[in-house]
């Protein structure tokens, strides 16, 4: 049995949880992708900036889709963050989600979070392509 997987712009639009915050995909090429997403008012922590878990999913959402550009599904492995300055309220976080290393199953990507053109997170991501049948 042969499974379907969609292309990384048909995943995006799949995707309930990241259009549900907002989040919109600005450039979307092969390895590469920008996408952003405004901070609201639910996604305030109790020290009055963004959870880092909004910052941290706008990264993921990037990063699936730069590592899907091809025409090969791929999954998150491994993801960390670096949160390098706070962001607030009506910011308009972009993410560039940019590939390193490609090799065999598995590829290496690193997202820069911007607010204003300044640095705010650093995000690297481990991808694996996965089976297109079963």
């Amino acid at each position: 049995m042969t499974v379907e997987f969609p292309s990384a712009q048909e995943m995006f639009e799949a995707d309930v949880a990241s259009r549900a915050l907002g989040i919109e995909v600005r450039e979307l090429f092969p390895g590469r992708a920008v996408a952003s997403m405004t901070v609201r008012e639910t996604m305030v922590n109790g020290h009055g900036i963004t959870h880092g878990g909004f910052v941290f999913t706008l990264a993921d959402t990037a990063f699936a889709l730069a590592c899907n550009g091809y025409d090969e599904p791929a999954v998150a492995a491994r993801a960390d963050i670096r949160f390098l300055a706070p962001t607030r309220l009506g910011d308009e976080l972009i993410a560039e989600a940019v590939e390193r290393e490609r090799y065999g199953r598995n590829g290496i990507y690193d997202v820069t979070v911007r607010v204003r053109g300044k640095s705010v997170a650093e995000f690297r991501g481990d991808s694996r392509s996965v089976a297109r049948s079963r």
